[in-house]
């Protein structure tokens, strides 16, 4: 089990502890969850067309005009305020993210049946790709690559050690099928059609006979993809 104090940036741990005192977990809550830089964005366009497909037509969809991390929330990462008011008034079900380890979730969230997806990725990659982005997004930063992977195999990452992270999720999931669901970032890649419809059965809401015949699933996969997200002006 990951601790707070052993791995945590203060800052962060702050965020974490007001999670805990704050956030109301729901039974019919939907929360993302991902270590940083392992598709959190995809996941979350995924999931939120998938789950508000009944809502918005693809000509006009949501994702057209606003960016994927703006319309599905992190629990630990307020937008609007302190005291994740904004979180608290969202109708239910509420489609939520977070990068907390299974293991600092509130208790809460078990007993009243959250659903939670993971999503993990190759190491190598999420390595790579963050520290890019940090190197990148934080003034000051210039990690090289060597330093970088010392400290990655060291545990050093914003949310406790890579393996460890991973394994929590992974072994909720193979305790409680039916309310964790483990993903891996490149089967989804490798069969983005299969992953929605892997998706949708799990969140609930299965792609129906006429939507199968209609080409749903590969609406979803298009609408979401990497190159229509990156060729928005809003992203």
């Amino acid at each position: 089990t990951i601790q707070e104090e052993d791995v945590l940036p203060p800052r962060l741990l702050e965020r974490i502890l007001l999670v805990k005192q704050a956030f109301v977990p729901r039974a019919d809550d939907i929360i993302l969850a991902t270590q940083p830089k392992c598709g959190t964005t995809w996941l979350k366009a995924l999931a939120f067309t998938i789950t508000n497909r009944s809502r918005y037509g693809f000509s006009d969809h949501p994702l057209l005009t606003r960016h994927p991390q703006h319309v599905v929330p992190f629990i630990e990462i307020p937008v609007a305020g302190p005291n994740h008011t904004d979180i608290h008034t969202l109708p239910s079900p509420r489609l939520l993210a977070t990068h907390m380890p299974m293991s600092l979730l509130p208790p809460d969230t078990r007993s009243v049946g959250c659903r939670v997806v993971y999503l993990c990725r190759d190491p190598k990659d999420a390595l790579v790709s963050r520290l890019h982005f940090e190197n990148k997004v934080l003034q000051g930063t210039n990690l090289s690559m060597d330093s970088a992977f010392s400290m990655f195999c060291q545990g050093f990452s914003p949310y406790g050690p890579f393996w460890d992270h991973c394994l929590e999720y992974w072994r909720e999931s193979v305790a409680r099928p039916d309310n964790v669901l483990f993903l891996k970032y490149e089967e989804i890649k490798s069969d983005p059609v299969h992953a929605v419809r892997k998706l949708a059965k799990f969140l609930g809401v299965p792609l129906t006979k006429d939507e199968e015949s209609s080409g749903v699933a590969q609406e979803v996969v298009r609408l979401c993809s990497f190159e229509m997200l990156t060729s928005l002006q809003v992203n």
